[in-house]
């Protein structure tokens, strides 16, 4: 088979969100690079990206001054920017976090913190005027956060990709990375049918990010673990029970935020998901088996632990996912009204979640350097919203880090 050859700058690995947005902040800076993005799929965003909520975070669950809540409250202020000023539909809509019993009030106490030492616009409301934001909403308090917003992050990353190869870089699609080498400070990237000669490489595979590591002849520090996130769409005939964003109080001890509803931009509410472990990085339902992938995550002792933890918690996401029922009784909890009639299963999304080798979950962002690499290891929500300033900050780090 004749293989092609080319040379450029900076390869990055994944035309997800961001990656597609660390290539447009990199040619910003530096518009006469060349850069080449490589994605093993026939378009842009098909995975984490396109399979997300659609929700622009506001910022208010994170630690002050983490990663995520700094690039969460700058990342969210680009994108509706870039947004504006590209004609991609999104709506500053607002959402209530909703405590349904007592049990839960100290925990929406500790969120308002958190929001307000992150400059969060939100306030402490009633149960009379959780009625009047959202009427079918049973709780007792909440938080509203008005500038929570909705958008497409499929357009957006079009967009993104229009705009790179508009600088003359290239989004290369169906382009699968089989093997990294490093020969006299060039890289050598092997692809399905071609090879390219790099300076640099920047891996923002997602699912794969630490499979990459590993394809460049590198022992990540962590693993990627796939949880699935299961959805249903809300009847037409019900829209009117959801009218923006309503999310439960989270449980501090899990790093999901529970079963919610959500106004899509493109219209109709979609609820939930739940968090089940994935049978393979991009298996979308219990029928989808890798077995490879499933006895390597089976196999990481960081698993085996986390599963030792989360086991009564992990059984009951696996029960709601097996169970309509169940799943129904835990929306009804934020809407008393939803009915299983009313629900339609929709697509489900994985997401990418680092594991340490003592079991913990990796909560920030984790980007590693390693030569003339920068590897994004965990790359959690809100990556989505905070896409264009983790750009930023990826791009700085390659520039002071990896380019010095």
């Amino acid at each position: 088979m004749n293989r092609s050859s080319s040379t450029c700058d900076v390869v990055i690995v994944g035309a997800g969100i961001v990656g597609l947005a660390t290539a447009y902040q990199l040619l910003r800076r530096q518009p006469s690079l060349k850069v080449s993005v490589i994605e093993k799929e026939p378009s842009v965003a098909m995975h984490q990206t396109g399979r997300n909520s659609g929700v622009l975070h506001s910022g208010i669950y994170y630690t002050p001054g983490s990663m995520k809540a700094t690039t969460c409250r700058r990342g969210k202020l680009a994108m509706e920017e870039f947004c504006q000023t590209h004609s991609i539909p999104w709506d500053r809509c607002g959402k209530t976090i909703v405590a349904v019993d007592d049990s839960e009030l100290a925990a929406l106490a500790r969120i308002e913190q958190r929001g307000l030492a992150n400059g969060v616009e939100c306030r402490r409301i009633d149960a009379y005027e959780l009625k009047q934001i959202e009427p079918h909403a049973n709780g007792m308090a909440a938080l509203f956060v008005p500038e929570t917003g909705i958008v497409d992050y499929i357009a957006a990353s079009q967009r993104l990709a229009y705009e790179i190869e508009s600088c003359g870089s290239r989004v290369q699609l169906g382009s699968r990375l089989r093997k990294v080498t490093t020969q006299n400070d060039r890289l050598t990237i092997q692809l399905d049918q071609e090879r390219i000669e790099a300076r640099h490489l920047i891996n923002c595979a997602g699912l794969y990010s630490d499979r990459v590591m590993m394809d460049c002849g590198l022992k990540p520090p962590v693993r990627i673990v796939p949880f699935r996130g299961e959805y249903f769409t809300l009847d037409e005939r019900v829209w009117s029970l959801c009218r923006n964003l309503i999310y439960p109080v989270p449980d501090p001890n899990f790093p999901f935020l529970g079963v919610h509803f959500t106004r899509m931009i493109q219209g109709g509410v979609e609820c939930g998901p739940n968090a089940v472990l994935a049978l393979g990085r991009e298996s979308y339902d219990w029928r989808s088996i890798r077995f490879d992938e499933l006895f390597a995550t089976l196999g990481y002792s960081g698993f085996r632990k986390l599963a030792a933890r989360y086991w009564r918690m992990g059984a009951d996401e696996i029960w709601r996912s097996l169970s309509k029922a169940a799943f129904v009784r835990a929306l009804q909890r934020l809407i008393p009204e939803i009915r299983s009639e009313h629900l339609t299963r929709a697509p489900a999304g994985v997401r990418a979640q680092a594991v340490s080798p003592d079991g913990k979950l990796v909560d920030d962002f984790l980007v590693v350097g390693e030569g003339p690499m920068l590897h994004v290891l965990n790359a959690p929500s809100p990556a989505a919203t905070a896409s264009l300033d983790i750009g930023n900050q990826i791009v700085e780090t390659y520039l002071t880090t990896i380019v010095a």
